[in-house]
């Protein structure tokens, strides 16, 4: 399902499902993977227009219009829609909207960098694909995010692999890549172009940021504070000399451009895959939550109290689970001091066994001894 909320509430627009051209659902293995939302709208007198692109794991790519109400009561109604796929094969990972919204990338595993026309529904261009290692096995490449470089040129394309690879791409120039370099050991996962037209931002597998100069492919600087997880989203203040990043150690980070040092950082309790700015936010609509007045001081009293012995629950199962710990580590080290013991009284006891034997060896040979002599004097 595709959500739309107000970004001021959260309250719930409308939803439009993942369903083929038949109407019947798409398979779990088809899933959306890329979502994009218009910011161009077209007002009318009792409704707004507007439009949403959504890309799925197998290619198939939807261009809708809906007409959003005025009022939150009354549903929206989904006008005219158009579906193509962007693969023949393969499975998307990454998709991208250009500045002017009139063009999109998309790329992923086994499927090289194409660009789209989104007004004519329309291929462009495709990257080629790259080519036999020195025995001659073709490997196709994985590409995991992607991203134009400028916001007014739909020309030149950053885009990240698997293989730890970052590629710029000009299609007004060749279908092979234009600059090519290696970032760290580990998957690109983020990357997203900073204001001036050049400079782009990388997050890896491992949790690392860094700005390149991509003109010259030149690494610029990595930023401070490594972060514990995989770096899955980056975002570029549209004002500020500030970017975000979030990822799977589920914090959101704030970071200065010039700096390049930490300048905040928030938990959410949750992995995040995607953060984004909102230039337009100005604070007047916001209202923060607030609890509820009607609720009486007994209700507050008792949700308290119980959400005081739940969080006290797990420390005396703690305690318990120690003592039993304790209590086993005990027993066993018991067990194992009388095994010992037992042991050593055995090793003993053999000991003095094997002495008698030996001191008992020597007469039995003097027996032996003097009865030949006894039989040979009888010979005699």
């Amino acid at each position: 399902m595709i959500e739309v909320l107000s970004p001021i509430n959260g309250d719930l627009r409308f939803m439009v499902s993942n369903v083929d051209d038949a109407g019947l659902l798409r398979p779990e293995e088809d899933a959306v993977v890329g979502l994009h939302l218009f910011a161009t709208q077209k007002s009318e007198s009792t409704s707004r227009s507007c439009a949403l692109l959504s890309c799925t794991t197998k290619g198939n790519t939807s261009m809708r219009s809906i007409q959003v109400p005025d009022s939150p009561e009354v549903s929206a109604s989904i006008g005219s829609s158009r579906t193509w796929s962007v693969c023949a094969s393969g499975n998307i990972s990454c998709s991208k909207v250009d500045g002017s919204e009139n063009y999109a990338l998309f790329g992923g595993k086994g499927v090289e960098v194409n660009v789209w026309d989104l007004e004519n529904c329309a291929k462009i261009w495709t990257a080629k694909s790259p080519p036999k290692n020195s025995l001659g096995i073709f490997t196709p490449t994985w590409f995991t995010a992607a991203t134009f470089l400028s916001k007014d040129d739909h020309r030149k394309i950053v885009a990240g692999t698997n293989s730890h690879q970052v590629h710029l791409y000009d299609i007004s120039a060749q279908r092979r890549p234009v600059i090519s370099f290696d970032f760290r050991e580990t998957p690109i996962k983020a990357v997203a172009e900073d204001l001036n037209g050049y400079t782009v931002y990388i997050g890896n597998g491992s949790g690392d940021l860094a700005s390149v100069d991509m003109r010259t492919g030149k690494l610029l600087g990595c930023f401070l504070g490594k972060c514990s997880g995989s770096i899955r989203s980056i975002a570029r203040h549209p004002d500020f000399p500030v970017i975000a990043s979030c990822g799977l150690d589920s914090y959101v980070r704030f970071w200065d451009v010039k700096t390049r040092q930490l300048l905040s950082a928030v938990f959410l309790k949750q992995h995040l895959t995607n953060v984004v700015f909102d230039s337009n936010f100005d604070g007047e609509g916001f209202k923060p939550s607030v609890a509820d007045p009607s609720l009486d001081a007994e209700q507050i009293a008792s949700e308290t109290e119980i959400r005081d012995k739940e969080e006290t629950l797990p420390v005396k199962r703690k305690k318990a689970l120690k003592k039993d710990e304790a209590s086993k580590t005990k027993k066993a080290t018991n067990e194992n001091e009388a095994s010992k013991e037992v042991s050593i009284e055995n090793g003993l006891n053999k000991k003095v066994s094997i002495e008698n034997k030996s001191s008992k060896m020597p007469k039995s040979k003097k027996r032996s001894k003097r009865s030949k002599h006894e039989v040979l004097d009888d010979a005699s």
